[in-house]
């Protein structure tokens, strides 16, 4: 008897793990906001970190907060930012890139000069920058992830969107008189797709992984929001008398990298 991933062709082995682990974690997120539906910033002291109980399944913090109720808060903004700037990202780049290579001339000379002075600085270090203009803003949060990673979408499309626009059969369809957007889907779409969402799933892995990086040295989203880097390096301090609260959102963070690493993986 094949097993379930191979009933559904294209993907491969790793990438339907990586797809369960990022399914599990989203009908977590889901299920907690709609059965549970904590508040994740109401305090109550004297259930100071709790260990996990039949009422509080997850514990609690050192405020006794719910960490059940925060953990789908934070997988919940989590997801949804790494959506956002992926979804932002890839279309923003994938545009320009095939723009790029499409026109030429002084239009690619303009948008490989703005990607490589974006490129000279780390990503980390522009997310860092912008988001300590604006400390605990969602929006400009959002914006200088999105910033950062559509340069990968562009770089990558430009090159195969080169190649692409050379070859006879696009060309062929040229002659015959076919419009842009019909050789845009019918040659390059189908050339740069593998790229994309490859790009997309490494893409939501470095948002979320961004977005924890600058909870963790607290420019990015403040308190009480519940964040996963943020509740890391509030929770750091009390490692020794709750560990199982400090290694929920650690292991959230590995397991949304890891599932989105997967899901990236060759397919078959």
């Amino acid at each position: 008897m094949k097993p379930f991933f191979a009933w559904i062709p294209g993907l491969s082995r790793s990438q339907w793990l990586g797809a369960a682990i990022l399914m599990a974690l989203i009908l977590f997120a889901l299920l907690e906001g709609w059965l549970h539906q904590g508040d994740s910033t109401r305090q109550n002291l004297s259930n100071y970190l709790t260990a996990p109980s039949a009422q509080e399944w997850f514990g609690t913090d050192h405020f006794g907060r719910s960490m059940l109720a925060r953990m789908g808060d934070a997988l919940r903004l989590s997801l949804m930012l790494s959506l956002f700037c992926v979804a932002t990202a890839a279309l923003l780049g994938t545009g320009l890139g095939v723009c790029a290579a499409w026109m030429g001339g002084i239009t690619e000379r303009l948008l490989n000069f703005l990607a490589n002075t974006l490129l000279a600085l780390p990503g980390l270090v522009l997310v860092l920058l912008l988001a300590a203009i604006a400390p605990g803003s969602f929006l400009v949060l959002y914006l200088a992830i999105s910033l950062v990673l559509w340069i990968e979408y562009y770089r990558v499309v430009r090159a195969q969107t080169q190649v692409v626009i050379r070859s006879p059969q696009l060309e062929a369809s040229r002659q015959l008189g076919f419009g842009r957007w019909y050789l845009f889907r019918r040659h390059i779409w189908p050339a740069i797709r593998p790229s994309v969402l490859t790009l997309a799933a490494f893409g939501a892995g470095n948002a979320i992984l961004a977005l924890a990086s600058i909870g963790f040295v607290y420019v990015g989203l403040q308190p009480p929001v519940a964040e996963l880097g943020l509740m890391v390096v509030e929770l750091l301090p009390y490692y020794n008398d709750a560990p199982w609260a400090l290694a929920q959102p650690i292991l959230a963070i590995f397991l949304l990298i890891l599932g989105f690493n997967l899901l990236a993986g060759k397919a078959k």
